[in-house]
């Protein structure tokens, strides 16, 4: 075991979660490491403007947050890598980190590594994602105010969004591939009643419309799965609501997961295996939220913390 590879905290991933426990952790005289992965910051640098994290009255950017966060963590000790682990053994302590060839062993792990909403594949996705194109109503709702919105999907999830969005969207059209919705009968009832939902059945986006260097989303076109008619709807936001996929792959066979993939925690943080704790959207599929990731980030390094405390 290499001295210059081992501490005390590895932290693995670096959204609000990771951070805030980076943060919390440093100040704690644990000088954590914290494996950033391949998207520093998590989905928050891929959002434009942060209108709901509390302290900025005028909003933020995305990745401007990230930024101070970053610097907060660092000006306690926090070291980062910006590297993606590759694979962990958690068997026994120190659990042991593998990344680019190199492992690096931790008396105690906490575990930020996020979900990631589904997407469609579209190359339009990478260009617009944060200027029109958003996987959180709750997130982003408000700057559609007056505009017309598309959602993808037919679940409960979906509809529940749909409804949200009529808050602030004049028309929410809910695009289908089926012509019949999965979506409990409660829900389906919910909708139908709202005359600002309406829906483009047997449908499929097949593009996304507009360029982030203007007004971002502008229109996009859609397929029809019957007929395999093409067309174009004007529209100034497409939201996604076909799940969120918790990046877990890494703990699979050795931490205790739910059916859906993300980490089980009890106690707080606590996951299966003492000395591994979760926070963030790897274990709440819930709320999804910076500031709940945030704050399940602070839980972990204060679990974190008095667990090392105890061993001593």
């Amino acid at each position: 075991m290499e001295d210059e590879n081992y501490y005390k905290v590895i932290i693995i991933g670096s959204g609000p979660a990771g951070i805030t426990a980076a943060i919390y952790t440093a100040r704690a005289d644990l000088a954590p490491l914290v494996f950033e992965g391949s998207q520093p910051g998590g989905q928050l640098t891929i959002t434009t403007d942060v209108d709901n994290f509390p302290g900025f009255p005028e909003g933020i950017l995305g990745p401007k947050l990230m930024e101070e966060m970053k610097k907060q963590a660092q000006r306690f000790g926090a070291q980062f890598l910006f590297q993606s682990v590759s694979s962990v053994d958690l068997s026994k302590r120190p659990f042991s980190v593998l990344s680019d060839d190199h492992t690096y062993w931790a008396q105690a792990l906490i575990i930020a590594s996020g979900a990631s909403a589904r997407m469609l594949g579209l190359e339009a996705e990478k260009r617009l994602m944060g200027h029109g194109i958003s996987a959180c109503a709750t997130c982003d709702g408000f700057f559609f105010r007056d505009k017309g919105v598309i959602i993808v999907g037919g679940g409960d999830a979906a509809l529940e969004e749909a409804i949200f969005l009529t808050k602030f969207a004049r028309k929410v059209t809910v695009i289908h591939r089926r012509d019949q919705l999965r979506a409990s009968k409660i829900m389906q009832a919910k909708v139908v009643q709202n005359d600002k939902i309406n829906f483009l059945w047997d449908s499929v986006l097949v593009d996304i419309l507009g360029k982030p260097d203007q007004k971002g989303v502008v229109g996009v076109k859609v397929r029809n799965v019957k007929t395999g008619k093409i067309f174009k709807k004007l529209i100034d936001g497409v939201f996604y609501a076909i799940g969120h996929e918790p990046n877990t792959k890494l703990f699979e066979g050795q931490l205790e997961l739910d059916q859906k993939g993300y980490i089980v925690t009890h106690d707080g943080t606590a996951t299966s295996i003492p000395g591994v704790f979760a926070c963030g959207d790897v274990q709440d599929f819930r709320y999804r939220q910076a500031i709940t990731a945030a704050g399940s980030g602070c839980m972990a390094a204060l679990d974190t913390e008095r667990f090392l405390e105890a061993e001593k």
